[in-house]
């Protein structure tokens, strides 16, 4: 039996900004557990969480203080567990995020270590370092600007490749190993069904902390070569945490949020004896372009099946401008997450929903980020004293416009905070007033709206594809792209700027836009996906 995660549709909650059950405006998890039928009835097979553990929320959770205990901004111990049991009475799977990468200064690890002085043994789990005079101990610059390095009242200073309250954890000292293989039993005894892996390519850096030798600003998605990133050491990791995920009943799994150069540098983290799966962040940088959104399918396609893995994909997550906004302005190799710009949001959400159905008819495992079954924008127009990103006020690195993609998403009602917590209740991001008629409740059943579109396509995945099925191309003009998986299902998908006349293979199942079929020619507007039936249907 072909494993579940192999060709899973996996949606991405973002805790804070999903359901607030307290009134508070922050999202929680007895939110998320009054919501799971929504996602049940949309067709997904599990659910990824972003942090919720006690957390200062200097970086949104991602500075951990307890790995394992819940923030109570998002609820108990209990809740976490009563949600797991929700899920999978529902016949869903919940992955969690893992952040090994860094602490929370606030983590009791790392106060003890500010405590005790240097040459302390618990300075040791971190990178503390003595500075060269007055300067850092290196030139490493911070992905979220400024330098790597923050220096304590007696002299010495600390690692830290994002916010000075994140201070990396020194994967050499074998109880930091020895902590993460307790925090990953806690979690799965308590039942969830696998681990999202912040930072994967992270932990492990150069021997000695050399200098990079030249001035160098990282981005959080395009960091490339680097003493500290996508190092072989990480996969000594991943191993030993692969023989403890082999040891629980039901494929539990793990997932690698990896940068690297090449997309065989990121095949490396899911060989057979590591991690499951790996994003896919080449083909999330591809510009909406026939000829390269070809070239990547094929080169993710043939990188991880050179190791036996299953492909990912995915348009938008929280660290990405929403691909509503950006397939309109992005160009291929460009970084996804630079600053937003307004566009024609009409003309945005066309080419949206035909890159979403051309992404879920692809072999493999889809990932959705909360919202984007409901053709949710970019919040372009945050005004600078409500945003919470930690980048946005820093001069260099990682650009701080992260907070657009993380307002709070609509469920019903004609007014703010649309249902996403009580009536009138405030939000802690505000939400634009246009999204009354993206809610839930407002594309709940309608014909042709995007999540009745979300729902048909994940019904239909299900019931057309199987995870062995192959992709075959069809020749084709520039700006179209035809595939066939299996004997039954073809995909159309007109990428150019004119509409096109092809001949219907067979009956339409699906298509993005409005299409018109006389005499057996189609015509397919700009910017549409069309799935077709050529065969009997499984």
């Amino acid at each position: 039996m072909t494993p579940w995660w192999r060709d899973a549709v996996i949606y991405q909650i973002y805790p804070r900004s999903f359901a607030d059950l307290d009134g508070d405006g922050i999202g929680d998890l007895p939110g998320i557990r009054s919501r799971l039928p929504y996602l049940r009835d949309l067709g997904v097979d599990a659910v990824w969480l972003s942090p919720f553990y006690l957390s200062p929320q200097a970086d949104a959770g991602y500075d951990v203080a307890d790995y394992r205990t819940v923030d109570p901004m998002f609820g108990t111990l209990d809740d976490a567990r009563g949600l797991v049991t929700d899920a999978h009475e529902l016949g869903l799977r919940v992955i969690v995020d893992l952040v090994p990468n860094h602490s929370s200064d606030q983590h009791v690890w790392f106060q003890q270590a500010l405590a005790e002085g240097p040459g302390s043994p618990l300075r040791a789990r971190y990178h503390f370092r003595d500075g060269r005079g007055d300067q850092p101990p290196n030139d490493w610059p911070s992905i979220f600007g400024g330098p790597a390095w923050t220096r304590v009242d007696d002299g010495q200073w600390y690692l830290h490749l994002f916010a000075p309250e994140q201070p990396d954890f020194n994967w050499d000292h074998p109880a930091v190993a020895d902590e993460f293989r307790t925090i990953l039993r806690f979690w799965l005894d308590l039942g969830v069904d696998g681990f999202r892996i912040d930072v994967a390519h992270g932990l492990v850096k150069a021997a000695g902390l050399p200098d990079i030798g030249h001035e160098a600003t990282w981005h959080l998605l395009d960091v490339g070569e680097s003493p500290c990133f996508d190092r072989d050491g990480v996969h000594d990791i991943y191993r030993s945490w692969r023989t403890i995920l082999d040891e629980y009943p039901g494929d539990r799994i793990a997932v690698a949020e990896a940068w690297a150069p090449t997309l065989d540098r990121v095949a490396n983290y899911v060989r057979p004896d590591e991690l499951h799966q790996a994003f896919n962040f080449s083909y999330l940088g591809t510009a909406w372009d026939a000829a390269a959104q070809r070239s990547m399918i094929d080169d993710s396609l043939a990188a991880m099946a050179a190791v036996g893995a299953p492909t990912t994909w995915t348009l938008s997550n929280h660290d990405v401008v929403r691909h509503t906004n950006r397939l309109m302005r992005q160009h291929d190799g460009e970084v996804a997450g630079k600053k937003p710009v307004e566009v024609d949001q009409e003309a945005g959400l066309r080419r949206a929903r035909a890159a979403s159905l051309l992404l879920l008819a692809l072999p493999g495992s889809a990932y959705l980020y909360q919202g984007e079954e409901l053709g949710l924008p970019e919040v372009v127009d945050l005004p600078p004293e409500v945003r919470q990103d930690p980048a946005f006020h820093r001069a260099t690195g990682q650009d701080g416009y992260r907070d657009g993609c993380r307002v709070p998403i609509p469920w019903s009602g004609t007014t703010a905070p649309y249902g996403f917590g009580p009536e009138g209740g405030p939000s802690w991001l505000p939400q634009p007033p246009s999204w009354a008629e993206l809610s839930v409740a407002a594309q709940d059943g309608v014909a042709g709206s995007t999540l009745t579109m979300y729902r048909d396509a994940l019904t239909l995945r299900r019931k057309l594809f199987a995870a062995a099925d192959t992709l075959t191309w069809q020749d084709e003009p520039a700006g179209r792209l035809t595939f066939d998986r299996g004997d039954a299902f073809r995909c159309t998908v007109n990428m150019s700027a004119a509409p096109v006349r092809v001949e219907a293979p067979g009956q339409v199942l699906l298509a993005s836009a409005p299409i018109t079929v006389e005499n057996g020619v189609a015509t397919l507007p700009p910017d549409t996906t069309v799935w077709w039936s050529i065969g009997k249907v499984r």
